[in-house]
């Protein structure tokens, strides 16, 4: 095949030079959010499973009594101190409770403002505008491109291509319709084209974003290994320096120097190890607030102590490994056809191209032309799979090499035998093709190049791969591409194994087998499947 010049998007790929850090875990908000729960806290009854704090809040608690009955300046002082390590300490296990129900909170304002357009009477009725928390199974709404699906449902009416990468991690966009086993849809996914008629089959509070809430809302903050082994020995010395206060009393007395039981108080207080039971929350938080200004987000100070340990690292591969949409990577132009030519057509036959793919189109060629005068814009359709312009004297055309190659024959004109071994080696290096074609005047039509589309590899990741094997941590990608697609995105980011076709009950398999071998496993993944 004859060597033709060729854009690639490493030759427009811009390379940050600085990150900014991401913003504090903690704002003064959360902690004042953070107030009632650790007020709460306070209850003896919920203080028995830190048997340190619950002492000093007896103390505290004795020392009031104390100072009111025989008030003295030491007394008060005793006394403030006592409460406000009982209140820091509670305040700090509260801020780390509440980071989950802020999350809930959020997914719950995404929900909120979620409008949807329901329709009165079937498919042809009237539409009214409402919030997608008030429909209920059976509703029909309408969603065109552009627009998310308020609710899960079925599809009664259209077809379209939808993005379901926010479910299924997937980046290659997927064909709903009506009828068969491709019409079910899920709320919070996109429409890419077309117009489509959903009746919605959950009521509120069973959708999937409903079920991802009540899982952020039932996590509990775990306690790491060595928060539990060490609150065990802060226990055991704890009721050691009580006993010896407590002889201390009838020491001193025997000995003539009678202590008070306020001061006993204050010195128990003092040798028991209060500071490092009130500090254990803050401490796991302060170290989950130091990863976030590393844009790490550790859900627990278990996740960070366990994180140490890993030995094998288990990553999703869209999203994670690759930026997760397909991209335009490279125009290939076809013999007689000059690489100017062939992104000239690409551009003018993405105009009308709202989605993801066609606007990386003129990303990667980074100019934008104006069509030709009194042109009728073509727009990507799930059922022509195709995109461009009509104008007087010359049509454009770009999409799926079967739809565009009928559409080149049907207009007189012969595909080249090269086109097919273009669009037959994109696709075996995982690729996606799309054909470009033009239609001039009388002329018969004919190819004028190949778009090709890939899933792009992210910029540093195999330099970071080269850093975790270096550390002893073995990678593995796990992708539901076929064979040939995941051993060429894997071979390109440097990863040490690599899991084809996986379900989602392959994936925890691997993870059995792997923990079984005695290793301890990371799963890095979008978090939703």
């Amino acid at each position: 095949m004859t060597q033709t010049p060729v854009r690639t998007r490493e030759e427009d790929t811009e390379h940050p030079t600085h990150v900014e850090a991401a913003p504090s875990v903690l704002t003064t908000k959360q902690i004042a959010e953070a107030v009632p729960g650790a007020l709460r806290k306070l209850d003896p009854r919920k203080l028995v499973a830190t048997p340190v704090m619950l002492v000093v809040e007896i103390g505290a608690a004795a020392t009031t009594v104390m100072s009111v009955l025989d008030p003295s300046v030491m007394g008060w002082l005793v006394t403030i101190w006592l409460w406000l390590t009982v209140v820091f300490g509670a305040l700090a296990e509260s801020v780390a409770e509440g980071r989950g129900k802020a999350q809930a909170a959020s997914l719950r304002a995404l929900q909120t403002e979620t409008s949807a357009r329901r329709l009165h009477g079937g498919p042809g009725g009237a539409e009214e505008v409402v919030a997608s928390t008030s429909l209920r199974a059976g509703d029909v709404v309408v969603v065109e491109a552009g627009e998310r699906i308020p609710g899960d449902g079925d599809v009664i009416d259209g077809v379209a291509s939808v993005d379901e990468s926010a479910v299924t991690g997937e980046s290659a966009p997927v064909i709903r319709e009506s009828g068969g086993d491709r019409s079910a849809v899920t709320g919070g996914t996109l429409v890419l084209s077309d117009r489509i008629v959903v009746r919605i089959t959950s009521d509120p509070g069973h959708s999937f974003v409903d079920r991802m809430i009540a899982l952020v809302e039932g996590s509990e903050r775990q306690r790491t290994p060595n928060e539990i082994a060490l609150n065990v020995l802060l226990t055991s010395l704890t009721a050691i320096f009580v006993v010896v206060c407590w002889s201390l009393y009838y020491l001193a007395g025997y000995s003539g120097a009678h202590q008070s039981w306020l001061v006993l108080t204050a010195l128990l207080v003092c040798l028991i190890p209060t500071t490092i039971g009130a500090l254990l929350s803050a401490i796991g938080i302060a170290g989950m607030d130091r990863l976030v200004r590393r844009n790490v987000l550790a859900m627990s100070g278990r996740a960070v102590e366990a994180a140490g340990d890993v030995d094998v690292l288990l990553l999703d591969k869209t999203g994670t490994i690759t930026y997760g949409n397909r991209q335009a990577y490279e125009i290939i132009p076809v013999t007689g056809v000059t690489l100017t030519g062939a992104e000239n057509a690409a551009v003018l036959a993405s105009l009308s191209d709202q989605t993801p793919e066609g606007r990386s189109i003129l990303t990667l060629v980074g100019r934008s032309m104006g069509g030709p005068a009194e042109a009728t814009m073509v727009e990507f359709s799930a059922t022509t799979r195709m995109s461009g312009l009509d104008s007087p004297g010359l049509s454009v055309r770009k999409g799926a090499a079967s739809a565009v190659t009928a559409w080149v024959e049907e207009h007189g004109g012969q595909v080249p035998p090269e086109t097919g071994v273009i669009v037959s080696e994109i696709a075996e290096t995982g690729g996606t093709p799309l054909v470009v074609a033009e239609h001039r005047n009388s002329d018969p039509a004919r190819v004028l190049g190949v778009v090709h589309l890939k899933d792009v590899v992210k910029d540093g990741i195999r330099e970071r791969f080269d850093e975790l094997r270096a550390m002893g941590i073995k990678t593995v990608m796990i992708t539901g591409d076929n064979a040939a697609t995941a051993a060429a995105i894997a071979q390109e980011a440097g990863v040490d194994d690599v899991l084809a076709e996986a379900t989602p009950e392959d994936k925890l398999a691997l993870i059995r087998r792997e923990q079984r071998g005695g290793r301890m496993v990371a799963m890095c993944g979008d978090g939703t499947n």
